[in-house]
């Protein structure tokens, strides 16, 4: 009877536990139609990735994650407000609730991904933690910055890289912490520390803001494996899916040719199965997501798809020219590999 009593307790206690999920499954979608934006938390000013323009509106790769979550939620990219967090700030404002999502240039890691109560939900950068110096140090390897002064931004994946890196080469170092990048990049322009260290893609990005930017050069070694990507938070699975789908769609635009200027109408003519699945044509897979059924047109449309996004904000049609190396799509000998929309 006892074992009886015990295992009823237990099956109750699964059930109230299962209501509750099912119950906050979806919380997160249904604030952001009510309010009608999406709140974004994105770095505290970083070209290419997340820096408002003259005219404070933000721009950047990060930046079209969320605006391409608010073209699929809501129909309109414009739909979206911005918290700049710097490195410190970031994960409190996710957990809190004070952002939807966070898309702030931030490492996948296994301690963020299961012990801060966030998950990720993919990568939009593959990256890679690298080393700025002046041209007048003389110094062409990361291997001969022995007894260097470094400049790090606190809180990031970078100090314990950084450390790893020059304990096993023998090297020493003086670490210089700050707050924020920018802090970082006037620092070393200020002559405070020999080197800048951080993910490369953000030391291209620093060094445009020099007074001289062709005084410095990016060391070519690349010490860290440094996946960016968006978090939302644990117990969510519909908003996570979402914010997931948002970035397979651009990928997936790309590789099948979809893109702004076609989208619409492919839309209504494509003879490709994949392309009419994916853009709605045929199929009703945004049921499975809980969007419209020309969620992806609506991304493609108002944002674009991934590589109209990457040229746009840090590749050849940007200031920072960076080429798409390991970001290019898996079939172009890059990393980058979407599920299908079926």
């Amino acid at each position: 009877m006892k074992m009886v009593k015990t295992t009823l307790a237990m099956l109750t206690a699964a059930a109230v536990l299962g209501a509750a999920g099912m119950a906050h499954a979806g919380a997160t979608l249904d604030a952001v139609k009510k309010k009608g934006f999406v709140q974004c938390g994105v770095s505290d000013g970083l070209p290419g990735f997340s820096v408002p323009d003259a005219k404070g509106n933000y721009q950047g790769i990060d930046v079209d994650i969320c605006r391409g979550v608010a073209a699929a939620v809501l129909g309109d990219a414009s739909k979206v407000k911005y918290s700049p967090l710097t490195a410190k700030e970031r994960f409190t404002a996710i957990q809190s609730g004070e952002v939807d999502v966070l898309s702030r240039n931030t490492t996948w890691t296994s301690s963020r991904d299961g012990g801060m109560g966030l998950v990720f939900t993919g990568v939009t950068y593959y990256d890679g933690i690298g080393f700025l110096v002046n041209k007048k140090l003389g110094v062409a390897s990361a291997k001969e910055l022995d007894g260097a002064t470094i400049c790090i931004q606190a809180g990031t994946t970078t100090e314990l890289n950084v450390s790893d890196y020059f304990r096993s080469n023998g090297l020493k170092y003086t670490p210089i912490t700050f707050d924020t990048s920018d802090e970082s990049a006037k620092s070393l322009e200020a002559g405070r520390c020999d080197v800048l260290t951080s993910d490369q893609s953000q030391l291209y990005a620093q060094r445009i803001k020099l007074g001289s930017p062709d005084d410095w050069v990016v060391l070519p070694e690349v010490i860290s494996k440094e996946p960016l990507g968006p978090l939302v938070r644990r117990g969510d699975e519909d908003w996570m899916a979402i914010v997931k789908w948002t970035l397979f769609a651009m990928l997936n635009a790309e590789e099948l040719g979809v893109d702004s200027k076609n989208v619409e109408a492919l839309a209504k003519e494509t003879k490709n199965p994949d392309v009419a699945r994916m853009l709605g044509a045929d199929g009703e897979y945004g049921k499975d997501l809980k969007l419209p059924k020309d969620w992806v047109v609506q991304i493609v449309k108002q944002v674009g798809n991934y590589g109209e996004v990457f040229e746009r904000n840090i590749g050849k049609g940007s200031e920072l020219k960076i080429e798409r190396g390991l970001n290019a799509l898996w079939n172009k000998g890059g990393l980058h590999y979407a599920p299908p929309v079926r």
